[in-house]
């Protein structure tokens, strides 16, 4: 398998924002971490502010 240089992850408010997706929140953080080092991690606020929140570290 190709490997793919991600330079952006972005993780919702959906998961971040829920008390009940902290372990969830938590995985994908450390997944993110582990497979795209170089990634940075965007956080959103609503499903409209998604492309502002990559673009602001793009």
């Amino acid at each position: 398998m190709k490997a793919v240089k991600w330079d952006a992850v972005l993780i919702g408010a959906g998961v971040r924002n829920d008390p009940e997706q902290f372990l969830l929140f938590e995985r994908m953080v450390n997944l993110v971490h582990e497979h795209a080092p170089q990634a940075r991690i965007c956080f959103n606020n609503s499903p409209d502010s998604s492309a502002d929140a990559v673009l602001r570290w793009l």
